[in-house]
């Protein structure tokens, strides 16, 4: 279970730590885990990004001691990581409703976002498919766009509705979602809507082509409409497959979604047999 304690024990150090200088790459060394896959995994077991959860405590802390103190407003602001008065009343009224200054005058009701705990619980009990895979290095075309982790999930579909819209379903059909953080930073990601590329093929203007270097590969199939079925999948990759694999982990900042083509399907990618595989690069373990 040594991937669950460590989301835990990066849990108690964001709790520790809220009025600090919080980063990913800084919570991730903590655990002992990539930035790249400390994001996902906290995200597929949280049900929020680091950064939001981050945001979501210091603002719970924030009004409580509204309430508890007489600290002034700004001191409170400077001490949850906000720069002006300004910004904190902003981000305070989105979370909690009201303002900071209605609740130091009126007494207005606050929110509160409570600290996660993750219970190793017994789950499982069903069988989970995937296989182990030597593929050699492999060229994609895409349509190429750098992303920030945060708000990658709303972000990407919007790229692939863009892209079609665009016409450029017409020149990349999309077999390929890649996703790639060589440096595994933690900051952001390339993601690209591709297909295999054949050597010497014209590349048209708005495409690149990118080299996926050779790797063993955990593939995942995923059955069923989408994005359900891949999500779901994805979820159990971090809460089950990988905390009981006693043989392999993660071996670089890698990760395709492969689609089948959705018109063989009487749904398209809607259709409850709808067929879709994750791969993960990974390794042996010492």
């Amino acid at each position: 279970m040594e991937w669950i304690e460590s989301i835990s024990k990066a849990i108690s150090y964001i709790e520790d730590n809220l009025t600090d200088d919080l980063t990913i790459e800084k919570i991730a060394d903590k655990v002992l885990i990539s930035p790249f896959y400390f994001q996902k995994g906290f995200s597929m077991l949280c049900g929020f990004t680091v950064s939001d959860y981050i945001r979501q405590r210091r603002l719970t802390r924030a009004g409580s001691e509204l309430i508890s103190t007489e600290e002034k407003i700004i001191t409170i602001a400077l001490k949850y990581g906000y720069d002006s008065p300004d910004s904190f009343t902003k981000a305070f009224t989105r979370f909690h409703g009201v303002t900071p200054t209605s609740v130091r005058k009126d007494g207005a009701m606050i929110k509160s976002f409570a600290p996660l705990k993750i219970s190793l619980t017994l789950k499982g009990g069903y069988t989970m498919d995937y296989k182990i895979v030597e593929k050699e290095a492999f060229t994609v075309i895409g349509a190429w766009k750098k992303f920030p982790y945060e708000n990658a999930a709303e972000a990407i579909p919007n790229f692939w509705a863009e892209h079609y819209q665009s016409g450029g379903g017409s020149t990349v059909c999309g077999t390929y979602g890649v996703n790639i953080d060589e440096r595994m930073g933690g900051k952001e990601f390339e993601y690209l809507i591709a297909d295999d590329y054949k050597e010497g093929t014209e590349v048209p203007d708005g495409f690149v082509t990118k080299t996926i270097p050779a790797f063993t590969w955990a593939v995942f199939p995923c059955r069923g409409s989408m994005p359900n079925a891949m999500q779901d999948v994805c979820r159990k990759i971090f809460s089950e497959w990988l905390p009981n694999c006693k043989d392999y982990e993660f071996a670089a900042g890698y990760n395709i979604e492969m689609y089948h083509d959705p018109s063989k399907y009487p749904n398209g990618v809607q259709d409850e047999k709808y067929y879709s595989e994750i791969w993960i690069p990974v390794k042996k373990k010492d």
